[in-house]
């Protein structure tokens, strides 16, 4: 309990934190012109998705076509309504005025939003070449982007390599897991059928953080290896119920199980 609770805190903590991070010290921006587009935009920012806030990113934009945040943040409704073509527009020049700061934002949401892996890892390799140590957390704060990296490379089948990304992440310095890194190598290393990796990692999922999904791929293996694997797959069943499964406001995680493949196991 004491370990979730560790953990629901740092998730909540990233919450926050992607929440706030769209103000901008308008002090910090050079021209008249600019500033006035920074306090339009700081003003939208927090009324995100409404006609006014729209609105004041575009004149945002017509007084500093150069601010990059002003067609990011204006973007973001579009992504969330499934209008992914406007968006792609938005954040694509968004990108180009300043790939440091929206490149990351932009492979997470491939990854994410589009199942686009293959722009995911252009981006992100892109964008590991300004922050090489570390390229920070996703926008829901439950992943690094290395591990969205590792799972774009799984999902295109090279299953080794995301091994390898994982592995190496999770015994890095310092490095700040994430909700689900150990069940995504698990499911990983599941999918390469060995076996004895996979129920190690789910195990140690199970101590930090368990949940449905995890515990139904706990009874896969078991029923693999031709062992009882029932009370695994009542207690995945129980869990679900009970609402601790793999949640997202707007989308499906990567690797997410339903109730239904759960019965039929």
């Amino acid at each position: 309990m004491e370990k979730f609770q560790r953990y629901y805190l740092s998730f909540l903590l990233l919450i926050v934190y992607t929440n706030t991070i769209a103000q901008v010290n308008c002090n910090a921006i050079e021209g008249e012109d600019c500033k006035k587009a920074c306090e339009q935009y700081n003003w939208a920012s927090d009324r995100q998705g409404l006609r006014e806030s729209q609105e004041a990113f575009d004149k945002a934009i017509g007084l500093c076509p150069t601010f990059s945040n002003a067609y990011m943040e204006k973007a973001v409704p579009y992504l969330k309504n499934g209008d992914f073509v406007t968006w792609k527009l938005l954040i694509d020049k968004a990108v180009a005025l300043d790939p440091r700061m929206h490149l990351g934002y932009r492979g997470w949401c491939r990854f994410q939003f589009l199942r686009d892996y293959k722009g995911a890892i252009v981006d992100l390799e892109e964008f590991k070449k300004y922050y090489p140590e570390d390229l920070g957390r996703s926008l829901n704060g439950d992943y690094n982007l290395e591990i969205i990296r590792a799972l774009s490379y799984s999902a295109l089948g090279e299953k080794d390599k995301a091994v390898n990304l994982i592995e190496n992440l999770l015994a890095s310095k310092n490095y700040f897991k994430g909700l689900f890194d150990h069940y995504q190598l698990g499911v990983t290393y599941f999918e390469l059928g060995r076996y004895d990796k996979a129920l190690e990692n789910f195990e140690k999922q199970s101590k930090e953080f368990d949940f449905a999904e995890n515990i139904y791929f706990k009874s896969k293996v078991s029923k693999i290896r031709n062992k009882d694997y029932l009370d695994l797959k009542r207690l995945a069943l129980r869990t679900y119920d009970e609402g601790k499964i793999m949640k997202d406001t707007y989308t499906h995680h990567f690797n997410k199980v339903y109730r239904k493949q759960i019965e039929e196991l």
